[in-house]
């Protein structure tokens, strides 16, 4: 953990009580001129620090950038996923830098996020439109120790964190489409891509890529995004504090991520189907040069879609592009 992080935890975890120079140095083992001139340095990129005479030093405000010292004095000391962040102004795509990581060897939960990416992608080859400072575009990087063919638990678990991040820091109360998109109505605020290195009966590592769009306005997207994507703001009526958000995410993610470890898929793929627009609808799925179509009814026990077909069979689906019947 470096010092500023030690130093932003202990004044988050203070308030408005304040924490002195002198109680700092002695937490840190370094001198109240270090603490000072990293006290400068955070005001520098923007942090609202005040010193009281009496209190000592006080976190009045935050910038509107993503800071990764700050993300993770946010995250309990005891967790997996965040327990290294990584923050970028400028990338290609967070996944790419994230494939890097894993190949380099880097312990799984390392999360990196770019203000802005030049060339995000999401599924199916597409591109992601990520303007910079509007949103969170941010990798994850995971070994999770399952078999090939129950990865798409990978992608409920983070579509259910994602979720829940939302309601809890919005009020707001998002759907998920299978398998990867966040809804509101038939407008999609964040999307999850996860693309694995794996072999035939285990995975590798799993590159878990999440786009939110958090303080976008329609003005800001392109024509042709219009009619089909949203924003947290535009849907709440108002900025977010996407430091708040990107920690909520972070948080919930660990939470859930630990729970699948331990086997226990079934209450979060539970509360997937509850939150889930496409079940119970009709759906057709492209999967290469293959198309089903049918009635979406469940997911199974590895996170696969069960559809039942026009001639009564089920079939399971791990993944495809998906469209679904729009309700009346």
């Amino acid at each position: 953990m470096s010092t500023d992080t030690k130093i932003l935890r202990a004044l988050r975890e203070v308030g408005e009580g304040g924490v002195s120079g002198a109680a700092l140095a002695k937490d840190l083992g370094v001198s109240r001129a270090a603490v000072w001139n990293r006290i400068e340095e955070l005001r520098r990129h923007g942090y609202d620090i005040e010193a009281s005479p009496h209190l000592g030093y006080i976190l009045r405000g935050s910038p509107d950038a993503l800071h990764g010292d700050d993300l993770m004095a946010r995250l309990p000391k005891n967790r997996v996923i965040g327990r290294d962040i990584r923050v970028f102004t400028e990338t290609t795509s967070t996944n790419d830098i994230v494939e890097k990581l894993a190949r380099d060897g880097v312990a799984e939960g390392s999360v990196v996020f770019a203000e802005t990416q030049t060339r995000g992608r999401g599924r199916m080859g597409r591109q992601w439109f990520s303007p910079p400072g509007t949103g969170l575009w941010f990798s994850v990087l995971l070994r999770p120790r399952l078999r090939p063919t129950a990865v798409t638990q990978l992608t409920v678990v983070s579509a259910v964190a994602v979720a829940r991040a939302i309601e809890r820091e919005t009020g707001l109360h998002p759907e998920i489409k299978w398998p990867n998109d966040i809804l509101f109505g038939h407008r999609k605020a964040a999307g999850i891509l996860l693309e694995l290195g794996a072999e035939l009966d285990r995975i590798r590592h799993a590159t878990l890529g999440i786009g939110i769009d958090v303080n976008l306005l329609e003005a800001d997207m392109p024509p042709e995004l219009r009619e089909i994507a949203t924003s947290l703001r535009i849907e709440a009526g108002r900025p977010l504090d996407r430091g708040s958000l990107a920690t909520a995410v972070l948080r919930e993610l660990d939470h859930l991520y630990q729970r699948l470890a331990e086997g226990d898929f079934h209450e979060i793929g539970d509360e997937w189907m509850r939150r889930c627009s496409t079940l119970g609808r009709r759906v057709s799925i492209q999967i290469g040069d293959r198309r089903i179509s049918g009635r979406a009814e469940a997911l199974d026990d590895e996170g696969a879609l069960l559809v039942r077909t026009e001639f009564g069979t089920i079939e399971r689906v791990i993944g495809g592009d998906v469209t679904q019947e729009k309700l009346s």
